[in-house]
């Protein structure tokens, strides 16, 4: 049983069902077939008339396009220290898009006013790369979620010094489900500039989207998707499971439920002796410290990362049942008992 990831899901039934249908007959490539041509009236109803959708393949490389088309050559950004830029693409914002990071520290991974100021600075030294993008993730990688007031307080401190806002939406589904908003109330009502989609972790085989909300980054789009290796040919397979999540509720459905299970393991988890639930479940990720022998025998029943952070991540998907999840609790708690952790306390 697994709680590793939400990338170790399989594909949703509805994306499956979308998928078979789009295999009929020839479509033109590259982005020009039916399917993709109104992928971008449905993105328009979700972030707003100006939006402009761009499939790939895959987050890393969404963020890639994405950093490349908001940033100069000589351009920085500024993210959280445990950002996924940072730590969980290869280097691949530097090596492919050769953009420096000025990563920063960040309570619960979210970034505020006063982080971003500390590399928010230097902007006409030639000495230094400038400063041009603030990346942030929603939700974060400590499943944590930004509110719209935290983002719109960003932009503005962001805009006022020239620079561009960046969301690295790969869970952007579950944050909308917790906040209880549509998504651009978050991003494009609250000055985001560019963001990278997630659909992968919300029951997609494959495939990600940079929606580009600024209308002036759209210079060039094209040729950065393809030169970054990210031009799709068969693009109407990925276009295909994006309507299937965003034309109708199956993105929300899908990323409730996953925000239900894993509120329904903390609520088991944070009373048990010994367990110290290290940020607020809010989307879709659970960290939790434990002792030592009862994560070892966890690790014996079940899949899941340790943190670099000492914390243990669980993660929850579209897939995951209260029945998983109720065993992932029963079998901590036993372990507990069996350490004499309940005793002591």
């Amino acid at each position: 049983m697994t709680f590793a990831s939400d990338n170790y899901s399989g594909a949703h039934p509805e994306i499956l069902a979308a998928l078979v249908a789009a295999n009929v007959g020839h479509e033109i490539s590259y982005g020009r077939d039916s399917y993709t041509e109104r992928l971008q009236d449905v993105f328009r109803a979700h972030f707003g008339d100006d939006a402009r959708t761009y499939p790939v393949l895959n987050g890393t490389g969404a963020n890639v396009v994405a950093l490349q088309a908001a940033c100069d050559r000589w351009g920085a950004v500024i993210c959280a220290d445990g950002a996924h830029i940072n730590v969980d693409e290869c280097g691949a914002p530097e090596k492919i898009a050769g953009l420096k990071l000025l990563p920063v520290g960040a309570s619960h991974g979210k970034l505020t006013i006063d982080d971003v100021r500390r590399e928010a600075w230097g902007f006409d030294d030639e000495h230094r790369a400038r400063p041009q993008v603030v990346s942030l993730t929603q939700s974060t990688e400590l499943g944590t979620v930004y509110t719209p007031d935290e983002i719109r307080a960003i932009a503005g401190f962001a805009h006022e010094r020239g620079m561009l806002l960046h969301l690295d939406g790969a869970r952007l589904a579950n944050a909308a489900a917790h906040l209880g908003e549509p998504f651009r109330a978050f991003t494009t009502d609250a000055g985001v500039d560019i963001l990278s989609f997630g659909g992968t972790k919300n029951g997609m085989i494959l495939g990600e989207a940079v929606v580009v909300l600024n209308p002036r980054l759209n210079n060039g789009m094209d040729y950065l998707r393809k030169s970054s290796m990210q031009l799709v040919s068969k693009m109407r397979f990925v276009s295909a499971q994006f309507l299937a999540l965003l034309d109708g509720d199956l993105w929300l459905r899908s990323a409730t439920h996953a925000n239900t299970m894993a509120t329904r393991l903390a609520e088991q988890i944070r009373d048990l002796p010994g367990a110290e639930i290290g940020h607020p479940v809010q989307a879709n990720a659970v960290f939790v410290r434990l002792p030592a022998p009862v994560l070892a025998g966890l690790h014996e029943q079940f899949s899941f990362y340790d943190w670099p952070t000492g914390e243990a991540r669980w993660m929850t998907s579209f897939d995951t049942t209260p029945e998983d999840v109720d065993a992932l609790a029963k079998a901590t708690s036993q372990l507990v008992d069996l350490t004499g952790l309940r005793t002591l306390d």
